[in-house]
């Protein structure tokens, strides 16, 4: 029977919830993952010979479409289950636990049947560290399984890390298709009629259902390292955050360490791995989307470690000019997911080559014309799954089981207009402040409605974990010690009136990121304004920017946005602390006691 042949653990607890689980699903096998290289090739290439995926051209690498309607993460379909609707707050979506529980037990009930439940262990961050969490994946798909040994530490280490005893955090995948006796698979099994990605802060749980992409169904990323984690840093005293973290090393050799909160469609992963422009400038990437940040108790000083082991990264406009280190990353040992293919078994998508080559097939596998194809030839959230430490500049310091000291947080969001290219926080309150007031504007592709400003407080909208309210309050916690680091908002994408971008990004952001390691040097100067610090003396040698335009200042436009982040800010309710309230007044009253 498949209970003779669960594979145990050694972990009573976590042996005892594998069979319950397995009693449930009721899988046809079930397999440990090891972790190891002969373990991802005995699962790619039944994959290949079967056609759900396909080798390339470039060394170690596989291709994988989706079904059309399974391509990005649900937001519609996440929900946060707690007793009370108050706790998760207005930009989370609440559930009721005892509901949604007697919902997904009929789901998961023989979802696994002609299939193998995957047992995956897996570690979020450095082995060796005591901030790190173990999660335990169950799973029907092995493209999970596959994208967990790109993501995440996995398999037979972190079993040993675990013992006997320790603690674990279970999640429950399922694509939601049992295969009956006989019956041929499809090439992305997925019930997206009746998917449900559900967290349950308090057993800190997750089961998701029905996807097979992404976010969806890799638990390790978004659901643990993010909403999971965050409630359980809030109880804690650390801090689960959507940040990039990065070092930065001047000419002179000195290195300090940035955090930045992105949301999406902001450069990101760009930033994460930016070739700065300016001779003797160094980069190094400790991690491109989350970071987990704690208090030193040594020195009261604000550290970070990246939970992830690789990244998960839009492919489209990703280029040997965009971003060239994640270009030469992505040059082996790669899994992609919904790109276009050329006629030489490689990748293809939108900003890839300036011009698409011919006898491209798309990523609905079929024929692409650029000329007559209104869709793109790869899905925009066309993805990359690959281990950091392809990385070119993969910073070796991501190991430390401390992590790294982080000097400043920027925040950055899409305007075209109002918000400066950078300035620094008068206070840490107000630093406090632009975090959750960052925002970005919304493209005619999300909703019609080109300009408008959508607020994404410290680009965490979608994966909070419990209210807004009290996490703004957890954040202004962090003033014991914030001395320790400075706090920066920046803007890469100002327009002039036809639509042109006033600032040109990419490599010349470390010409920002510059005036701020020498603000924290205490040699750049800076001109102090109602909203904060703007740089004087900004290096823009060989560039031809207008910095006037880069710092537009309009007393009446600044007037509309303290308007419109009021709103936002009374959205929240009685649980959004007073303080950023007086911080928008205090504001509003420097900027009216201006005369132009």
């Amino acid at each position: 029977s498949t209970f003779d042949r669960i594979p145990p653990t050694g972990h009573g607890a976590l042996d005892r919830w594998i069979f319950d689980m397995v009693s449930l699903c009721q899988p046809d096998r079930v397999y440990l993952a090891d972790g190891s290289d002969r373990e991802f090739s005995d699962l790619v290439e039944p994959l290949v010979k079967c056609g759900q995926m396909m080798r390339l051209k470039r060394p170690g690498s596989y291709a994988c479409w989706t079904d059309p309607r399974d391509v990005a993460r649900s937001e519609q379909s996440t929900w946060i289950a707690t007793a009370s609707a108050e706790d998760v707050g207005p930009l989370g979506q609440w559930i009721d636990p005892l509901e949604i529980k007697k919902e997904l037990l009929i789901c998961f009930n023989g979802s696994m049947k002609g299939r193998t439940m995957y047992i995956v262990p897996y570690c979020m961050g450095p082995l060796s560290s005591s901030y790190s969490l173990i999660g335990i994946e169950l799973t029907d798909s092995p493209y999970v399984v596959l994208h967990m040994h790109k993501m995440t530490r996995m398999g037979a280490e972190v079993l040993a890390r675990l013992g006997k005893e320790g603690p674990f955090y279970p999640g429950l995948h399922s694509v939601g298709c049992p295969l009956l006796k006989g019956a041929a698979d499809v090439s992305w099994p997925c019930n997206v009629e009746r998917r449900a990605i559900v967290h349950f802060p308090k057993e800190k749980l997750v089961w998701s259902y029905g996807s097979g992409y992404g976010g969806n169904a890799l638990l390790g990323k978004k659901c643990l390292s993010l909403r999971i984690a965050s409630v359980k840093a809030k109880e804690e005293g650390w801090f689960a955050e959507h940040m990039l973290i990065l070092g930065i090393t001047n000419p002179e050799g000195k290195k300090r360490y940035f955090a930045a909160a992105f949301p999406s469609a902001c450069g990101k992963t760009n930033l994460a791995m930016l070739k700065p422009s300016l001779p003797g400038w160094k980069i190094e990437t400790v991690g491109d989307d989350i970071a987990w940040l704690h208090i030193r108790k040594e020195d009261q000083t604000l550290w970070a470690i990246n939970p992830e082991a690789g990244y998960f990264g839009v492919a489209p406009y990703t280029s040997k000019t965009t971003n060239p280190y994640g270009y030469q990353t992505i040059s082996h040992d790669t899994l992609f997911t919904n790109v276009a293919i050329t006629q030489d078994r490689d990748v293809w998508w939108e900003g890839y080559t300036p011009t698409c080559p011919e006898g491209v097939t798309s990523w609905r596998n079929v024929p692409y014309d650029p000329k007559k194809d209104e869709e793109p030839a790869a899905h925009p959230n066309s993805r990359f799954a690959v281990r950091a430490t392809q990385n070119p500049i993969f910073d070796p310091a991501s190991e430390r089981p401390e992590g790294v000291p982080i000097s400043a947080i920027l925040f950055g969001g899409r305007r075209r207009s109002l918000l400066p290219l950078c300035w620094e926080a008068l206070s840490f309150e107000q630093g406090v402040f632009w975090g959750a007031t960052l925002s970005s504007e919304t493209t005619a592709a999300a909703d019609g409605k080109v300009g408008q400003v959508r607020f994404d407080p410290f680009a965490m909208r979608p994966f909070f974990g419990y209210h807004v309210g009290d996490y703004f309050a957890h954040w202004l916690s962090l003033a014991k010690v914030a001395s320790s680091f400075r706090m920066y908002r920046v803007n890469w994408f100002l327009e002039d009136a036809k639509g042109n971008l006033l600032w040109p990004g990419y490599g010349d952001n470390i010409r920002v990121l510059k005036w701020i390691f020498e603000r924290l040097e205490g040699t750049a100067q800076g001109e102090a304004l109602p909203f904060g610090i703007i740089p004087q003396g900004l290096d823009v040698a060989g560039l031809k920017v207008d910095l006037k335009a880069l710092f537009p200042y309009r007393k009446q436009d600044w007037l509309k946005e303290m308007a419109l982040i009021e709103s936002f800010f009374e959205t929240i309710g009685s649980r959004m602390p007073g303080r950023l309230f007086e911080e928008l007044e205090a504001l509003r009253d420097r900027v009216e006691n201006l005369s132009y």
